[in-house]
């Protein structure tokens, strides 16, 4: 693959680990691709690679002391972590993916890490007992599901004499992922999406609300999938404990009456995703005060109504409709039945259709095996984590503007 990356801007996060040496390489190819290359050093980089080899390969001032009151009047970290197309981490050891996963700001390059609104790419590199250890494990696990991509490690010789998982992606291989996130980058650029997500609480009383299990996994991982792939990207999300993906405008919101309000708000947009999972219902007449047992202990008669349908209000907004339209269908039985009628009956162009039953674990867990139900029929996708889901999707909604717009 040869993607020409002129005006492109990576910055490139060095740690310390023996690895660092082929950053050195890197630096070069990225270069002759046409990116600017700004680094950050660590000061474990420097025990293996220095500021001056740096700073000739990349043609900049190298970073590496956030108390450098010049660096910082100059450059702050802020602006030096988002004025980058792309955060690359290489090598990315054991300390610096868990300083990333606890969000820890130390020193110049986890406060840039911690800063950055930008795509985070790393590289990991350390032993092979340090790779697969549960903590190592649980959170590159963590950072995945932030949105952060990883390349390699690869199985080999490492410095320890030892052999095994471990030893960081040749430069060759980070280059090629680095080309490809680029080729990808720009195919929703100037578009505009918006994508709800997790579980809306509607107000029973001042301390109590009808809620359901969402965990806001899967639009999330939608929502900066998208922006990864160059779309403006406006996410418009219920109480979840998920992160704010990066590159992502985030509204958070409660009830499905604010989540209607800021998908209008939203509008005019190319691209809507209605991943959250709504409330259909809320409790007519909440109560102002926190509703009290009697002395028989006789609970409160609820009365219901319908919450708005902000599937169906985005399929039919007129001249403000966005050009593609797609909804989500938990099912917990008739998935691939339920979902054909749910589009025709919603309007929208798509339905992402999965088992929720609780015998799958897919709600609220961290995989999904979804139908992807449009006008032509069912497409049934192989069991896969959220993340690739999210993925998969979005490529394929790219795939569509792009084909509509030609």
């Amino acid at each position: 693959m040869r993607v020409g990356m002129n005006g492109k801007r990576v910055l490139l996060i060095i740690s310390g680990g023996i690895a660092a040496y082929k950053t050195l390489e890197l630096i070069r190819r990225l270069r002759e691709r046409g990116a600017a290359v700004r680094c950050i050093l660590t000061k474990g980089g420097e025990q293996f690679v220095t500021p001056m080899s740096l700073a000739a390969l990349s043609g900049d001032k190298v970073y590496q002391d956030i108390f450098s009151l010049t660096d910082e009047s100059e450059m702050g970290h802020i602006e030096l972590s988002r004025q980058a197309d792309l955060v690359v981490v290489a090598p990315a050891t054991a300390n610096i993916l868990a300083q990333m996963a606890g969000g820890l700001a130390s020193d110049l390059a986890t406060t840039a890490l911690l800063a950055t609104d930008k795509p985070v790419m790393a590289a990991p590199a350390m032993n092979v007992r340090m790779w697969g250890h549960v903590a190592t494990q649980a959170n590159v696990a963590t950072l995945k599901e932030r949105g952060i991509s990883f390349v390699g490690p690869t199985e080999g010789n490492m410095a320890c004499n030892e052999f095994g998982m471990g030893r960081m992606a040749e430069p060759a291989d980070i280059l090629e992922a680095v080309e490809r996130f680029f080729s990808q980058g720009g195919l929703l650029a100037g578009r505009k999406a918006i994508v709800t997500s997790g579980p809306t609480h509607e107000a029973i009383d001042p301390v109590r609300y009808i809620a359901n299990h969402s965990s806001g996994k899967q639009g999330h991982a939608i929502a900066a999938a998208l922006a990864r792939l160059g779309a403006e990207t406006i996410l418009i999300s219920g109480p979840t404990q998920q992160p704010d993906p990066a590159g992502v405008s985030v509204v958070h919101i409660h009830s499905a009456e604010e989540m209607l309000a800021a998908c209008k708000e939203a509008l005019p947009a190319d691209i809507a995703v209605c991943a959250a999972a709504v409330a259909d219902w809320k409790v007519k007449g909440v109560a102002g005060q926190k509703l009290k047992k009697d002395d028989k202990e006789t609970p409160p008669a609820l009365e219901l109504t319908a919450n708005p349908d902000i599937l169906a209000t985005l399929s039919a907004a007129g001249n403000q409709r966005p050009r593609l339209v797609v909804g989500f269908a938990a099912e917990t039985e008739n998935v691939i039945d339920n979902a054909v009628a749910k589009r025709q009956r919603k309007g929208c162009d798509w339905i992402v259709a999965n088992d929720v039953s609780p015998a799958t674990g897919t709600f609220g867990g961290d995989s999904n095996l979804v139908h992807l139900i449009d006008a032509a029929g069912s497409d049934t996708w192989s069991h896969m984590s959220k993340r690739e889901v999210a993925e998969k999707l979005a490529a394929r909604i790219a795939e569509t503007i792009v084909e509509a717009a030609q």
